[in-house]
């Protein structure tokens, strides 16, 4: 219950889950024990990993001994929240989660910024496409405060802003090098500059210090249309900058703008990250930040520490296993460097994924497709032969596109005329299908399991669950999630799938809802295979 244990405390204490506080100072009961009423003191781990009333352990002690702690409480059956980093060694992070996943264990790593609200909120910008094409980002982590022996600057600090990157771009570096000085102890080093390549080409830095005059943490993120700043040491945590690069007689000349105050909620990371836990706990659900990010987290790290005694560029461990992923790419497909494909996806004749796409898990792209830098496709995404998809376009997960649909991001296009900085933003919401040859006019919405019929000219966007039909296209029903046209609705205003019985109502006008599934909820397995064709349930 040193520095940062203290913290943890108070939070599990708050939340009711907090049973017995573990700390080899005898002076730590002395001092909390009216504090903390109804909470056991104990000076011994062995007696906390002994005790079958607690179910779960919360480590917040040097780095050097999370590996052995944590290995104890998993192998005495003990659920584990380690702060971070997981381990110091590759394969002590590899042995922890493979020691969780077989004793059927939860392990989470204090990846406290996850779960900062601008960081979420930060994360869902980009993935829309809010800030652009994102070019650069960069972190300063700087403070004169507490200096530690055990562990050099790098490991103590920079595992925050390694965690946030790597989910902000959903990709791991290929190339790391680090550059640092250790000015207080020749061994352990106070300052460093971590720099990062990314497959996409995003590139990124992270500079972390003990030894500065005062307290800086901020993280930048350069994008196409707008740059974001969060700053946890102000008030307005994050503020978005759409400054502007014209040019003029053949020179860029910046346009700066107003900043714009993001709203954020209001809550306490580390108590959300507290109440994460014991939810995952309680469900036995696999965590935000589990053991497997931790891993990737602790994979940078130790490619950066390598660079820093060695010198030079490296690649990292993770990158090379990314580099050999599960995915399918015919011989005559070419896939840019700098594209990111999901485990599964498959990427049929003559198609092209261009730099900068994002494909999600078990997509099937079909022939002669083309995904655009700049796209963001969701898992389970099936496009048949011959469609575009163009930046600007959002594709969520089990989206349908029909063949030769067209998707367009310009309402008014000239060759004459460059109209690349008016990219309007399509997004296909999850689960909706696009038939064949129709076609999506740019800057909509289509609605979750919305349906476009073939041959449509979608000219507004399209509520969830709604049928439309013609061009210019006119909504004439709903369909259900399993793709079929609901009946005229009974007394209660209640419509019925014909084939799971699903029951949907409109709960506003124009709104329509399944009351019988959570919308954010995959389908049940029982009914995420159809066994009848559409023809038997038309008779009914």
């Amino acid at each position: 219950m040193g520095y940062w244990g203290k913290n943890l405390v108070r939070n599990f204490y708050d939340l009711g889950a907090l049973s017995s506080i573990c700390d080899w100072q005898e002076s730590v009961e002395t001092s909390c024990k009216h504090q903390y009423e109804n909470v056991r003191f104990c000076r011994e781990f062995s007696s906390v990993l002994a005790d079958p009333a607690i179910a779960a352990v919360a480590l917040a002690t040097p780095a050097v001994s999370h590996y052995e702690m944590a290995r104890a409480a998993l192998k005495a059956g003990k659920d584990v929240f380690v702060e971070k980093p997981l381990a110091i060694e590759v394969r002590q992070g590899e042995e922890l989660v493979e020691l969780a996943e077989t004793r059927h264990r939860i392990l989470m790593v204090g990846h406290i910024l996850k779960y900062h609200p601008a960081v979420v909120k930060l994360q869902e910008l980009i993935h829309t496409g809010a800030l652009g094409k994102i070019h650069y980002m960069y972190s300063n982590r700087l403070n004169i405060g507490k200096i530690r022996t055990e562990e050099n600057i790098l490991w103590s600090f920079a595992p925050h802003d390694i965690s946030v990157m790597l989910s902000l771009l959903n990709e791991i570096p290929s190339r790391v090098s680090c550059q640092g000085g250790a000015y207080l102890n020749r061994q352990v080093f106070d300052v460093t500059l971590s720099q990062f390549d990314f497959p996409s080409g995003v590139q990124a830095h992270i500079f972390v210090s003990w030894l500065h005059p005062v307290k800086e943490q901020r993280l930048v993120v350069v994008g196409s249309e707008k740059m974001a700043v969060f700053d946890d040491a102000t008030d307005h945590k994050l503020i978005l900058y759409p400054h502007k690069v014209e040019w003029k007689n053949r020179v860029p000349t910046a346009v700066k703008a107003k900043g714009e105050v993001v709203t954020l909620e209001n809550r306490e990371p580390l108590k959300a990250e507290c109440q994460h836990f014991l939810d995952c706990v309680k469900s036995r659900t696999v965590p935000l930040t589990d053991g497997r990010e931790g891993l990737r987290v602790l994979g940078v790290l130790d490619a950066c520490q390598r660079s820093l005694l060695r010198g030079g560029i490296v690649e990292t461990r993770e990158s090379r296993q990314e580099q050999k992923a599960p995915y399918f790419v015919h011989e005559s497909a070419y896939v840019d460097d700098g594209a990111e494909i999901g485990a599964g996806t498959k990427v049929w004749h003559f198609s092209h994924i261009m730099k900068g796409a994002r494909i999600g898990e078990r997509c099937v792209i079909g022939q002669n497709v083309n995904v655009d830098g700049g796209t963001v496709i969701g898992s389970n995404v099936k496009i048949q032969n011959n469609v575009s998809i163009y930046t600007g376009v959002v594709v969520e997960d089990d989206v349908f596109l029909g063949p030769s649909c067209v998707l367009t991001n310009v309402t008014n296009p000239r060759a004459q005329v460059n109209i690349h900085s008016l990219y309007e933003a399509t997004t296909l919401k999850r689960g909706c299908t696009i038939g064949a040859n129709a076609t999506i006019v740019c800057g909509l919405t289509i609605g979750r399991y919305a349906f476009v019929a073939a041959g449509s000219v979608v000219t507004k966007s399209v509520p969830d669950y709604a049928l439309v039909v013609g061009n210019p296209a006119r909504q004439v029903g709903w369909m259900s999630r399993h793709a079929h046209r609901l009946n005229s609705p009974d007394s209660e205003g209640v419509m019925q799938c014909p084939e799971t019985g699903y029951r949907y109502r409109e709960i506003a006008p124009g709104v329509l809802r399944c009351l019988d599934l959570d919308e954010e909820g995959p389908l049940p397995a029982e009914r995420s295979k159809s066994i009848a064709s559409y023809k038997e349930f038309k008779k009914i």
